[in-house]
């Protein structure tokens, strides 16, 4: 039943973003000047549900979706997240099932979602200079507190830990040597994430983009690295190994050298639209139909038809712009 976009590009990867809120305020994502104490989130009545989420999830999964992320937002803002891992993990078919979060409240959820099911914990860090990360993250955390999130997820036994670094040149790309280092000597992976002109409010600008050529040849002065094979054919992320064996970093190129033709990413939003590309500018809506009485063969002929239509190429047409797509879906809504 495995369905393919007009590419030929296979789904494979599902994100469920789980909430639109978050209890940080990172400039290249929800920057705290427009994402106030004023700013309305959606009502808790038009999130999907739990039941709602596994449902659509079963029925992508049998469309060919076999890694799950739960995102944000920040996804453990939303209570009793780890009832919703117990109902995803069992889904027959699923060989992956991970989570993107900031790490701020896993000392308290950690062994929660370990017991209910989740497989891997990614953190979002980008920088271990506290003054840098806390203007990055609009003083929302420190260092210690994101520190204290992923002691605890290896202590209920998450590992190897992944970290996503987001580098901006002049804001913390001259830290990242320093994480890489961090990073290796406790046997997690880290990836670095070129800056992209995610959603229309970070005010993105290429001379801000620190490419991953860039990236590799800092690292590689100091701790030398040579580059490996892809887990897989749709994984995103360019890796290097370093060559005394103690570990990997990995590279998410989409700036410089964009990924689509492989890529096998379906996006769910928290109320309930399909999205098929990051930069997306409308999704599809499942809640509308599904809340109306949709069969569950009604509700995958919308996912097949979704995905089947399927263009999406943004990263590659970038190079081609003069200036960044006007309206895009914001990041912090549909994860990244």
């Amino acid at each position: 039943m495995m369905i393919t976009d007009k590419f030929n590009r296979p789904l494979r990867d599902l994100r469920i973003s789980v909430t639109d809120r978050c209890n940080f305020r990172c400039a290249y994502c929800m920057p705290a000047e427009v994402f106030g104490e004023g700013y309305r989130f959606l009502p808790r009545e038009e999130l999907l549900s739990f039941e709602e989420i596994t449902r659509l999830t079963q029925i992508l999964v049998r469309l060919g979706a076999v890694k799950l992320r739960l995102t944000g937002g920040e996804p453990l803002v939303r209570q009793d997240l780890e009832k919703l891992v117990a109902m995803l993990a069992p889904i027959d078919g699923v060989d992956d099932l991970a989570l993107t979060t900031n790490a701020y409240f896993l000392p308290q959820k950690a062994e929660a979602l370990r017991e209910a099911g989740l497989q891997r914990v990614t953190v979002s860090l980008d920088s271990l200079d506290d003054e840098v990360f806390q203007r990055m993250n609009g003083r929302r955390a420190s260092v210690d507190k994101v520190l204290e999130g992923i002691a605890a997820a290896e202590q209920v036994g998450f590992a190897p830990i992944k970290i996503n670094t987001v580098v901006q040149r002049g804001v913390n790309d001259h830290t990242i040597v320093d994480l890489a280092r961090y990073a290796r000597e406790r046997g997690w992976i880290i990836r670095f994430i070129e800056y992209m002109d995610v959603g229309t409010m970070n005010g993105w600008k290429m001379d801000d983009v620190v490419s991953a050529k860039e990236i590799v040849a800092r690292i590689d002065a100091e701790l030398p690295l040579e580059p490996i094979e892809r887990n897989y054919r749709s994984e995103v992320a360019r890796r290097y190994r370093y060559r005394d064996g103690s570990g990997e970093i990995g590279l998410i190129t989409s700036v410089t050298q964009p990924f689509c033709g492989d890529c096998s990413r379906m996006r769910l939003s928290p109320e309930g639209s399909l999205f098929t590309c990051l930069f997306a500018s409308e999704g599809t809506d499942l809640r509308g139909p599904m809340r109306d009485g949709a069969s569950d063969d009604d509700l995958e002929a919308i996912i097949r038809n979704t995905w089947g239509s399927r263009i999406d190429r943004y990263s590659e047409e970038r190079s081609e712009m003069t200036t960044p797509r006007r309206e895009k879906v914001q990041m912090y809504h549909i994860g990244g």
